[in-house]
């Protein structure tokens, strides 16, 4: 079956980094990827970074020039830098993506998110 997985979460210090990885899984044709977006508990699921087709990522005020989206198509991957984490970045990061695959005789494209990896920051 068609997925997305997130890894690379952690436990990590103020100010260290994390880079987290968001895979496809399956017989996947294409990524598009949509972005990033993070739960803390207690609280709603919040935009951390929307990525565009043309290639403008939009990120939340709170993260601007810390964190850092990117993808490979090639490979089929989305990526999250993550820089001098805070310890209001204590969340559930999940990516979100579209996926197009072969289906019951043809193409479709379907929206994705994956299941989510732990980000800890704390001393």
């Amino acid at each position: 079956q068609v997925q997305l997985v997130e890894s690379g979460g952690g436990l990590v210090q103020p100010g260290g980094s994390l880079r987290l990885s968001c895979a496809a899984s399956g017989n996947i044709f294409s990524l598009n990827a949509k972005g990033w977006y993070r739960q803390a508990p207690g609280k709603q699921r919040e935009l951390v970074a929307r990525m565009s087709s043309g290639g403008i990522t939009n990120y939340a005020d709170s993260v601007k020039g810390r964190f850092t989206a990117s993808r490979d198509n090639a490979k089929n991957m989305v990526y999250l830098q993550m820089n001098s984490l805070k310890p209001e970045d204590t969340a559930v990061y999940y990516c979100n993506a579209d996926l197009v695959y072969f289906s019951r005789g043809s193409y479709v494209r379907n929206d994705y998110w994956g299941q989510g990896t732990q980000v800890t920051v704390s001393s």
